[in-house]
């Protein structure tokens, strides 16, 4: 029998370190210390069963070991009896261990697991390939991580890598030859773009420097939620260097890094001057304001009664104003428009093409397909200066580090290529997916699946105002600062299955585990989906191509949220209740069954 230790074992992903790891046959001992402690609290133990997860879901070599987490409370004067207990994935669930006990549980794991051993020099040496949450990401770039430290090295990895230097060539150069540039940037859900995007702005983060970059977003709880994690963290590090400064000294410096697109846009109002910044960020660029909507805004809110602008047309206005160069990134989602009023990137494409010709445009080819909702590249593919460039496309999901093919059976499934979505479930073994009509099962189910820290929650469609006999109310709107980063001792978080967040809050974030809540707002009707509004006291047809094209996107939005696995809950319906009859639900679950999603009574 050999074996290797490993002391203060490095997890790259957010700089965390394993007191001890042992290595013996195909085991792995995740061992995490308590000194001078008597006790075995859930802290320390979802501690060390989230170190477990890590070590088994992303160092390579770690994938076909088994993996025991050990706590040990070096003066606990008693531990419980050992009892093994290994999820399909084989990592045991965390085990109370005293000094007395310690080697009684390493002997107990020896006889239960096969002797099976794995290379354990090449175990020492395989790559660690985290995918974080985007939550995760943005805490460890902006503590001066590298996006290679904290990012896969796999196929989606190395597309990762190769977008973010194509970006910051473009940047230099067009810093160095003194041109303005724009660069669409496409990808799958959960690709990375936002992390494209974070990476690009923290390395440019001096504000003293003409390259300094801000990353925009239109989405407010996306930037409440970073804000509010990236602040939290800055105090920390602070309290740990012995400083003790109020909150908003460490608020100020996020607020520069990460900012709202309205607050920036309405800093152009007040100045005809250029933005401090030459380079700006722009998250979910499709999601922009067209005319409009955002005349009418700019009427009614900021007495701009002459404002004819689209937010498209204004950003650049307010770029094109520096003299020398400027470079503004557009990170563009497909089927990620869920809002009236959203100009999607045609009206970028239009107000390039009318008002600023002497920009140079790197447009990734993929605007092209279908779900980018760009009606043709003709008009300002015929421009000088404008470039294709696959390296701007994102392929691969990263979000789903268990199954990278979730985004493609979503999108089948809500085009209702039912052959398609069966085949492509059929390959998503590691990501568990499955259905129920009994609310309190998808709960047990979701509670059941997480493990550690693990986040997961309840979504729904802003439309599903049908689900409230079931306790769960889209009126209601919950804080995404709490709901994303409190925890479960916290009943605003997400862990209390409570408060349901709708597309609107959960948008460019991320769970491990979603129970999908899916009200007869979206009804599948034979071969097709019907859309439907509730108003008053009953549901109407929705007749609008943009507005159909909406609820389809929330739901699109909703079942790409998880990371791990989900399980959609479709209510049974009630027939002495006219708005929740039986019909309306029941055809969605028969198509969600006929794809071969299990069900659970």
């Amino acid at each position: 029998m050999r074996g290797l230790i490993f002391l203060e074992f490095n997890i790259p992903r957010m700089g965390r370190r394993i007191d001890a790891l042992l290595l013996i046959n195909s085991i792995i001992f995740v061992i995490e210390f308590k000194v001078g402690d008597v006790r075995f609290d859930r802290v320390g133990l979802d501690q060390v069963w989230d170190y477990a997860l890590d070590v088994k879901n992303f160092h390579e070599g770690s994938h076909t070991a088994s993996v025991v987490p050990m706590l040990i409370a070096t003066k606990a004067t008693r531990s419980p009896p050992p009892v093994l207990r290994f999820a399909p994935d084989q990592v045991c669930q965390p085990l109370e261990v005293s000094a007395d006990n310690f080697r009684e549980v390493i002997d107990l794991s020896i006889r239960a697991i096969p002797e099976e051993g794995i290379d354990q020099e090449g175990w020492a040496l395989a790559a660690y390939r985290p995918t974080p949450t985007i939550i995760e990401a943005a805490r460890a770039l902006y503590a001066r991580h590298s996006v290679e430290a904290i990012a896969r090295h796999d196929a989606g990895a190395v597309n990762l890598r190769a977008t973010s230097l194509k970006i910051e060539e473009l940047i230099e150069g067009a810093s160095s030859s003194k041109r303005k540039l724009i660069c669409f940037v496409t990808g799958v859900p959960g690709a990375g773009k936002t992390l494209v995007g974070l990476n690009i702005a923290t390395k440019r983060r001096d504000e003293t420097k003409s390259t300094h970059a801000v990353f925009l977003s239109g989405n407010g709880p996306l930037v409440a939620v970073l804000r509010e994690a990236l602040t939290r963290d800055e105090l920390a590090r602070r309290k740990a260097l012995g400083e003790h400064g109020k909150k908003e000294r460490s608020a100020n410096p996020v607020k520069a890094f990460i900012q709202n697109v309205h607050h920036f846009r309405d800093e152009a109002l007040h100045s005809s001057s250029a933005p401090h910044d030459h380079v700006v960020i722009f998250d979910e660029a499709q999601r922009a304001w067209n005319a409009q909507k955002t005349s009418v805004f700019m009427r009614q809110k900021k007495n701009q009664p002459d404002f004819k602008h689209s937010e498209p047309a204004f950003l650049l206005s307010y770029m094109d104003r520096h003299p020398d160069w400027a470079v503004v990134v557009c990170l563009v989602g497909g089927g990620q428009e869920i809002h009236t009023g959203e100009a999607g990137i045609g009206e970028w494409l239009a107000t390039l093409s009318r008002d600023f010709p002497h920009w140079h445009v790197h447009i990734s080819p993929h605007l092209r397909d279908s779900e980018y909702a760009v009606p043709s590249l003709a008009m300002i593919s015929r421009q000088e200066n404008v470039y294709l460039d696959e390296s701007l496309h994102l392929a691969v999901s990263m979000r789903s580090f268990r199954a990278e093919g979730v985004s493609g059976f979503v999108k089948a499934l809500l085009n209702c290529e039912s052959q398609q979505a069966r085949r492509t479930l059929a390959g998503l073994a590691r990501f568990p997916i499955a259905i129920t009509r009994d609310l309190h099962r998808a709960r047990d189910w979701i509670r059941d699946h997480a493990r550690g820290t693990e986040r997961y929650g309840l979504v729904a469609s802003s439309k599903a105002f049908r689900l409230k006999p079931h306790a769960i109310d889209v009126r209601v709107v919950v804080d995404p600062v709490h709901w994303f980063l409190d925890g479960p001792g916290d009943t605003r978080s997400s862990y209390y299955l409570e408060d349901c967040a709708t597309e609107f809050q959960v948008q460019g974030l991320e769970l491990d585990w979603a129970c999908v809540t899916w009200d007869a707002d979206l009804r599948f009707a034979g071969s097709q989906w019907s859309f439907n509004d509730f108003r008053g006291s009953r549901w109407q047809t929705i007749r609008s191509a943009a507005n159909q094209n909406y609820l389809r996107n929330a739901y699109r939005v909703l079942l790409t949220r998880a990371r791990q696995g989900m399980i959609l809950f479709i209510p049974p319906g009630d027939t002495s209740d006219p708005t929740r009859l039986p019909e309306f639900y029941s055809p969605t679950f028969d198509y969600l069954a006929e794809i071969g999603i299990p069900i659970i009574n």
